[in-house]
């Protein structure tokens, strides 16, 4: 099997494309034939050496995917071989064939195709947890958005819209404009120096913004603080940019709740994967959930698919075609 790992911690220019022996899936393992990987901020920071220490070098990388089933283990009673399937997390998914849990796999439906789904399971289940989970949006709330034009911004604004929420997204430059209202943002404020606190504040009223998602690092941390409102939510995720730093709890301004969003939670059984999932593939064939691929590249173009990544110029999902 042909497969993407990293030699050592670093740039782009430690990725390999390599020839590795075909996984045999053991109990409740499922060998799935990849058609389709997706290209995470994950998995950067597994790059970088700042995930998964328990892999030795050459580290695997991905996590994403859609594909079909080749084979099944013993206790696999769920997928049989042929049949279509996705997931949003198993280690080694940058490859054209991998060893996945059973419990880890959603059954495809037949109107989703494979580049849909691989585009969807890790940005949707994690807009998903974000807009209906960790800070449940209600009609009228007025949320900040950042990173808006990424894959995963698209599709949270779209969820908000679809709860009643109000949408200000920020971005980095004015040709992510379109695309985010597109996707249904209210509101577009166009920044890279952090200084977006007063607009969004003046775009809510004066009174701040209910729910800020952010996933910018340390650079934008204390605009999201200063753009709530009081008791106000702040969704901190994304820690391949680095976090804020400590904190004095009793810094922390107006009452806010600060929280940091996994999108493991939402999916923690696999009973949840597959509601939750089966949830998103529903807004998508109803057309009330839009998938915007990026683009797509060869397995064997990866490190290409990352240097776009960290250019932070990309509109939408990466995809990895083996």
């Amino acid at each position: 099997m042909k497969a993407i790992v990293v030699a050592r911690p670093g740039g782009p220019e430690v990725i390999e494309y390599v020839e590795r022996p075909d996984p045999i899936p053991g109990p409740g393992q499922v060998l799935v034939a990849v058609a389709v990987a997706g290209v995470n901020f994950m998995d950067m920071g597994v790059r970088q050496g700042k995930f998964w220490d328990e892999f030795a070098y050459p580290r695997p990388l991905g996590v994403e995917g859609a594909g079909r089933v080749l084979e099944v283990g013993s206790d696999v009673s769920h997928f049989v071989p042929g049949q279509r399937v996705a997931w949003v997390y198993a280690p080694g998914s940058y490859a054209d064939k991998v060893l996945i849990p059973a419990a880890a796999l959603v059954p495809l439906p037949d109107g989703i195709d494979d580049r849909t789904a691989a585009a969807l399971m890790m940005q949707g289940l994690t807009a998903s947890h974000f807009a209906t989970d960790f800070y449940p949006v209600q009609a009228g709330d007025i949320a900040l958005v950042h990173a808006a034009a990424g894959g995963l911004g698209l599709l949270l604004t779209q969820i908000i819209k679809m709860r009643g929420g109000t949408v200000i997204g920020r971005v980095s430059s004015a040709d992510k404009v379109a695309a985010t209202k597109e996707a249904g943002a209210d509101y577009v404020i166009v920044d890279v120096d952090g200084q977006f606190a007063e607009e969004a504040i003046r775009l809510s009223g004066g009174e701040g913004v209910h729910v800020v998602y952010d996933g910018s690092g340390p650079a934008t941390f204390e605009g999201s603080l200063d753009a709530l409102r009081v008791s106000g939510t702040f969704a901190w995720y994304g820690p391949v940019l680095g976090g804020p730093g400590a904190l004095e709890i009793t810094s922390l301004p107006k009452s806010i709740k600060l929280g940091y969003a996994v999108y493991g939670h939402h999916v923690r059984t696999p009973q949840l994967l597959r509601a939750h999932a089966a949830k998103l593939f529903e807004w998508v064939l109803s057309g009330q959930l839009r998938v915007r691929i990026s683009a797509e590249y060869g397995l064997e173009d990866a490190a290409a698919a990352h240097t776009a990544m960290e250019s932070r110029t990309t509109i939408g999902k990466l995809l990895l075609i083996p």
